[in-house]
Order: C-alpha cells, then sequence, then structure tokens
C-alpha cells in the first residue's frame, strides 16, 4: 500500500484491514469502521463502508492504495454519507443494494452475486431487519474460516437496533439463522472490535431477542393487549438512557409487530437485487 494521509489502517483479518471514522456515539459505538480489502499480492482496494462525510477520514481511504471498488453494507449516513466525495477522491464507483447510494455507474449489489476485485472474493448476503436493504459480505478465504463483514446486523458490541418499520424482527431473525450457517467465520462489524465465531455471536443474538420477547409478552399481560409502544418501552426498557430512548422505541415497536402478526414483512420481496 501506498503511504497514508491521517489516520493509518489497522489490521482486522488476514485479508482486510480498518480505519475507524471520527464519528462515535451513543449508536455509532466508538465510531465506523471503515474497512480496506486487498489480497497481500494486490496493490488495490476495496473500501466497505466509507463512513461519514469527514475529509481527513476519507483521504485516509483514498491514500490507502488503488481504489478499485467501494460497497456499503446499508443505506445510513454513518456508513454512506462519505460515499460520493470518496467516488469523487478515487474514481472508484459506489455500489450498495438501495440505488440512491450508488455512485459512478455502480450497478446495484444483487442477492447471492460474487464480487471479485482486489483479489478477493467477495459474496453478497442479502440480511435485512437492521434495515430493508442490510447486506453483508462473506470472505470466505479470509484466515482459516472465513470472515463476514457484518455492517449492523452484528456489532462488535452491544446488540442491533431495528430500523422499524423499514426494518423487521421477522426479517431480522431470518437474517440471523443465514449467518448461523457461516459457522465460526470472523466476525468484521461496522462498529465496535472484531469477534471470532459469527455463529456463536449469532446464537447469543437470538438468546438476546428470545429474552426481549419473554419481557415484551409479560408487560402486555400486566399492561394488556393494546398497550402503546412508550408505555411498553418503560416497563422493559426502564434503565436505558435518554440518548437510546428512540431506539428502545423503536426496538419494542419491531417485536409488537412481530408478536401482533407482523413477523416477516409484508412488502414485496427482491427477485434479484437486494434492495
Amino acid at each position: 500500500m501506498t503511504s497514508v494521509t491521517g489516520p493509518r489502517p489497522q489490521r482486522s483479518s488476514a485479508l482486510t484491514q480498518f480505519i475507524l471514522a471520527p464519528n462515535p456515539g451513543p449508536m455509532s459505538l466508538d465510531g465506523t469502521n471503515s474497512y480496506l480489502l486487498g489480497a497481500p499480492d494486490h496493490s488495490s482496494l476495496v473500501i466497505v463502508d466509507p463512513g461519514p462525510l469527514d475529509e481527513t477520514h476519507l483521504n485516509a481511504l483514498a491514500s490507502a492504495g488503488v481504489v478499485e471498488l467501494i460497497l456499503v453494507t446499508h443505506r445510513h449516513a454513518d456508513h454512506t454519507a462519505g460515499a460520493g466525495r470518496l467516488h469523487a477522491l478515487t474514481g472508484a464507483p459506489v455500489r450498495a443494494a438501495d440505488p440512491d447510494h450508488c455512485h459512478g455507474g455502480g450497478e446495484p449489489l444483487v442477492r447471492g452475486e460474487v464480487i471479485h476485485a482486489a483479489g478477493v472474493e467477495i459474496a453478497v448476503l442479502a440480511t435485512p431487519g437492521h434495515t430493508s436493504d442490510s447486506v453483508c459480505f462473506h470472505l470466505p478465504a479470509d484466515g482459516h474460516n472465513g470472515s463476514v463483514l457484518t455492517g449492523d446486523t452484528v456489532l462488535g458490541r452491544g446488540t442491533t437496533v431495528l430500523d422499524y418499520p423499514d426494518g423487521t424482527l421477522g426479517d431480522y431473525l431470518a437474517s440471523l439463522d443465514r449467518l448461523e450457517a457461516l459457522g465460526p467465520a470472523t466476525v468484521l462489524p461496522a462498529h465496535g472490535p472484531v469477534l471470532p465465531s459469527l455463529a456463536a455471536i449469532v446464537r447469543d443474538y437470538r438468546t438476546h431477542r428470545q429474552e426481549r420477547l419473554a419481557q415484551i409478552r409479560a408487560a402486555l399481560d400486566r399492561l394488556g393487549q393494546n398497550a402503546a409502544v412508550g408505555e411498553v418501552a418503560d416497563a422493559v426498557y426502564s434503565d436505558v438512557g435518554p440518548s437510546v430512548r428512540r431506539a428502545a422505541e423503536l426496538s419494542v415497536a419491531a417485536q409488537l409487530d412481530y408478536l401482533r402478526g407482523g413477523g416477516i414483512a409484508n412488502r414485496p420481496g427482491p427477485a434479484e437485487t437486494v434492495g
């Protein structure tokens, strides 16, 4: 790689490095991990999740090597706001499930497609739930067990917020099943530290969701089956602070929808694209 302007990449796996964006917060933890993918014998790179529109951060990404392709895990601004600027800096196309976040002639990501770039095989997995357009990127040759860039579907710390009604619990649970099938792959989350064994983390996530559902059911038994989101949040998430109150209410809304029969979102499923 060439010399880097600004923060230097940190090694996260055999085929990946990352630069932490300067956007810490209650929802982004330490900030967004912008990943740089590339085989050791290749000079080009793939960037995953450019992060915020921060010139120092984007220049560091652009200076790390010849950027061949830019990929986005989902539409939220802490992942996409810098994508257009990074395209301008590098000339690399930006591909995302949502066409609104594609730039420079980049085509929308396709469910199940395999991308070969920078000497790396990247399989696109549709993993809706956090948002309807969420995808993960599986790198089967990244170390002994491979790795998965999980975006916000699986975090390095804490649990994922479902951006209801765009993200639904039914979709999310199905996505967890899909990820668990990848076994002990290394988890490369968009926020928080790298984790071992995707399958083990997913099982913990599923257990947590089931425990929350049990708490929601108990709250409804006390408050009445038609209790409002705010009432249920007061009962189940009484320990959360104001900075994450909205996230708690979104989670409650998603769980109530699931329990009241919403399940997997009642919207047309993509035939080929994951957007």
